[in-house]
This record gives structure tokens, sequence and C-alpha cells, in this order.
């Protein structure tokens, strides 16, 4: 089976394109730049920038039988317009251009900011209420590729990503930032309360759920990649520290609670376990 991966070369494309090499599954690696990704191992390098792809796009990637598409411009930042602006059209005509020529089963990395400012356990029955560019964008291309599944059937699952870390995590997030202050020997961490609660996964596991995702068979629909526990900020920061014998103080409260997502969230896990066996 050959399964290509969009955003290779991302802090998630890369444990995916591993993880299916580990397999033994023949892949397709597309990137905007061979060169930044010779870091990369995979059985076919592919340099496509999506947004300037043009007819033809699915034979350059070489027909393969599934796609898992990681790439997403424009992040962190998920209030910019640009996520509506520039990154929707793009990837959907990019999507559309793939589906209409033959792709079978398509893999998509959605967000939980799909689901707004809703509290609480959150499962993928409830409707999205999206609250910042970045979810509505996403949520928006979700809708379309349901619509396109009418005029040309293929197969969609549609994983919700929650909260992840782990290596090669961008440098803004909060795990590598402690990471830096401690190697800096820094006496205390900036940080919010830590009282918000959150649902974060491994990225290695993460990237094992997609590759179940793409090998199912099944029009899987919408599927939460979450762990279905809650964890406070703070308690993940404290672990994270206990594990790794490190020493630093949290200075709590530092920085206001952000106020695009709510206090306390996570996923429903039960249709990922109905669906990843």
């Amino acid at each position: 089976m050959k399964i290509a991966v969009t955003g290779a070369n991302g802090f998630i494309g890369r444990h995916v394109l591993a993880r299916l090499r580990h397999r033994g599954l023949e892949t397709v690696a597309v990137v905007r730049d061979v060169v930044a990704a010779s870091g990369l191992t995979a059985g076919q390098f592919v340099q496509l920038d999506i947004h300037q792809a043009g007819p033809g796009a699915y034979d350059l990637l070489g027909r393969p039988d599934a796609l898992i598409h990681l790439a997403w411009g424009g992040l962190p930042n998920y209030t910019s317009l640009h996520h509506f602006d520039e990154e929707l059209p793009s990837q959907y005509r990019f999507l559309r251009s793939l589906v209409a020529d033959g792709l079978p089963a398509l893999v998509v990395a959605g967000t939980c900011f799909e689901y707004g400012l809703q509290s609480g356990c959150l499962s993928e029955e409830m409707a999205t209420f999206p609250a910042n560019p970045y979810g509505f964008a996403k949520d928006a291309l979700r809708r379309q590729l349901l619509f396109l599944q009418e005029k040309h059937p293929f197969r969609l699952a549609w994983g919700r990503l929650f909260y992840l870390y782990g290596s090669g995590q961008g440098g803004n997030s909060l795990l590598p930032q402690l990471e830096q202050a401690v190697a800096r020997g820094e006496r205390s961490f900036n940080m919010s309360g830590g009282e918000q609660l959150r649902d974060y996964l491994p990225v290695e596991t993460v990237a094992e759920y997609l590759i179940a995702l793409a090998l199912a068979e099944a029009d899987v629909g919408v599927v939460n990649i979450c762990s279905g526990t809650p964890v406070s900020v703070r308690r993940l920061v404290e672990d994270w520290l206990s594990s790794r014998g490190w020493s630093i103080d949290l200075n709590l409260g530092y920085y206001p609670y952000p106020g695009y997502e709510p206090m306390a969230f996570w996923g429903n896990a039960e249709k990922l376990k109905k669906v990843v066996v």
C-alpha cells in the first residue's frame, strides 16, 4: 500500500513518515522544499507547494492509495485571517483535484478548535461553533469535503487533533520553552496559572492513530484524536519536570489565560477506540 503525506517535514509529519517506514509501507513525502527535508527517509519525495498545485497533482504523487493531509500554513497564529483568506481555498482546490483524479482515501488533520468555546467532554456528534479563523477554516474545509463526496465518492477520515507534545515540536510551544529554560539554567519559568484542563497525547501516538485511520478502509468521518483524559497544564508541566529530574520554580499566573479557548475541555475517545483496534 502506498501512502502519501503532505506536511511531511513538519512536527507531526516527520513522526507519521517514520512510523509508516517502520511498518514497511510505501511512502511518498510531499514537501515544499526537498533540500530542507534532507533528514527525512521516504520511498519517494515530491516537491510541491499545494497553493501552487495545478492539474495532475495526483499523478505527480504517484497515485497513492491514501493521503494523510497534514499541511497547513499560518500556524501558530490561530486568529489570522490568512486561514480562510488563503489556506481554505488552496487546501480545498488541491484536495478536490486529487479526489477528482481518483484518490480513494483521505485522512485530514482537523482541530479541537472546531468545537469553539464549548466546555467539558467533547464528542464528535456535537455541533461545531469555531471561535477563531483557524478553527473556522478547518471546519469549513471539512464541510466542503462532505459535499465533494457526493460528486466523487472517496473515504474520508477527519482526525480532530487535541494537544500534542514530543520531539521536534516548535520552540514556541509550552514544553519546548520549559526545556529551553532549564537548559539555560533559569531559576523560574513563567506560565499561566496552569489550572486549565486539556487533553494531551505524545506525537508518536498521534502518528499511529493517523496511520490506523489511513489503513481502516472505511469512511470513518470525524474522529477525535485524543486521550479522553483531562489533565491540568500545571500537572502536565510538573510531571514533565519530575520525569526528567529537572528543578525549576514555576512562576504561575505570569501570563493570562488565552481568550480563544475555554478553561476546561477534553475529547471523548470512545469512537477512536472503536475505529483504531
